[in-house]
């Protein structure tokens, strides 16, 4: 049973990921297999016998419940995801950029970034300035419907949902000894079912409430910048990136920042945001 799932697992992978967990395939099978421990195993069926026994119907949620729940305060969370374990994905001036300025912020970081980089994932983990959140196993977007966003690959199956959300959630917990309680797919992308399977595996979902568009191919700082001052709001989620040094996010926030504090606004955590909007 394990080998055939554990080969399909692997086969889905972009050819730029395979491999990135561990370098030899009969290593990564046998790291694959670690993980599906009996008490996991346990875990995966009853829920995804759960939603196959409600037979639910996929629906696209509406967009950021914190902005929300908390748009009384001036109050403004700086979200930042590290993707792919590919070569050069760390940012590490934009995060020393974060440290001199005091500014709190939640990392989303998948899996494979961990395991590409275990020295720096330790390192951001111990600094009190930031969150660590769930980012997914191998970085894939969670649709029932398959849907897909930005040419990232989509889990549709309920057990590949489990996959991805809470073996990512382990994989951080191992080094940190926190369990996450925020979740983000890849692309940000996600619908009430994969919301649901989440929330069964003790997480919430986040997408973002403010697009900061550095993500998009080349574009100018300028750009990000404008993005977030005029979209800033009381309870916004910003979302950005620290695994992509060649993109403008630090050169954006060094102009961003002191217009927002001087708006009166703070920066804080998801789990900050969180606390003090109860």
């Amino acid at each position: 049973m394990f080998p055939k799932r554990l080969v399909l697992l692997f086969t889905l992978l972009p050819v730029a990921l395979q491999g990135s967990l561990l370098h030899a395939g009969s290593a990564r099978d046998k790291a694959l297999k670690a993980s599906y421990t009996d008490d996991y195993l346990r875990l995966k069926k009853r829920i995804t016998d759960d939603f196959a026994a409600r037979n639910p119907a996929p629906m696209t949620p509406v967009d950021e419940p914190l902005a929300r729940r908390y748009s009384g305060q001036k109050l403004i969370a700086l979200t930042f995801d590290a993707c792919s374990g590919r070569n050069n994905s760390y940012n590490e001036k934009l995060i020393d950029y974060l440290r001199a300025e005091k500014i709190s912020a939640t990392l989303f970081i998948t899996g494979i970034w961990i395991e590409k980089y275990p020295e720096r994932f330790r390192e951001l983990a111990a600094d009190p300035l930031f969150e660590i959140e769930n980012h997914g196993l191998l970085h894939r977007a969670c649709s029932f419907a398959g849907e897909k966003r930005y040419g990232v690959e989509t889990v549709s199956k309920i057990g590949d949902m489990v996959d991805e959300i809470e073996l990512g959630a382990r994989k951080i917990t191992e080094v940190t000894g926190r369990r996450p309680v925020f979740y983000r797919p890849a692309a940000a992308y996600t619908d009430s079912i994969c919301m649901g399977v989440a929330q069964a595996l003790g997480m919430e979902v986040i997408t973002y409430s403010l697009l900061s568009g550095d993500a998009t191919p080349k574009v100018p700082a300028r750009v990000i910048r404008d993005n977030i001052i005029k979209r800033a709001r009381p309870g916004a989620v910003v979302i950005m990136h620290f695994n992509r040094p060649e993109w403008h996010e630090l050169e954006a926030l060094k102009e961003a920042v002191p217009l927002l504090r001087a708006k009166g606004y703070s920066f804080v955590r998801l789990e900050d945001f969180t606390l003090k909007g109860e």
